[in-house]
């Protein structure tokens, strides 16, 4: 019987570790959402993100046209998130600062690049 108490109190704490641990990292995974200069212009978007704790990674739009994004930051405290990335546009590059704010799993914000402006909002799956 205390053997089984012991496995049981083994499992649960493995549990309860494994479920801490990925609270504990709000960023990584798929998003998807939109982004647009107004409610009527939105362009879809998928994001994928990998957090390590310090370092910000990952991806706009994966695929064959995927966007490395760059100098990536999250603020732990105030769950600021702020990215640039570099596309090819139809007129040549382009060059994107992103920056949001984390709820739950929800991101929000704003995105620019060149003279336009506009805001986002993109969910965890």
């Amino acid at each position: 019987m205390k053997k089984l108490w012991l496995l049981g109190s083994a499992c649960a704490l493995a549990l309860a570790a494994s479920a801490f641990a990925q609270s504990g990292d709000p960023l990584s995974g798929t998003w998807k959402g939109d982004w647009g200069p107004s409610a009527s212009d939105r362009n879809q978007v998928t994001v994928e993100l990998k957090w390590d704790g310090k370092a910000l990674t990952g991806t706009v739009n994966p695929g064959p046209n995927a966007v490395a994004i760059q100098k990536a930051t999250y603020d732990t405290k105030t769950k600021a998130v702020r990215f640039e990335a570099d596309a090819k546009g139809r007129r040549g590059d382009v060059h994107y600062i992103v920056e949001g704010t984390l709820e739950a799993k929800t991101m929000t914000g704003s995105w620019s690049h060149d003279e336009r402006r506009g805001d986002f909002k993109i969910t965890k799956e």
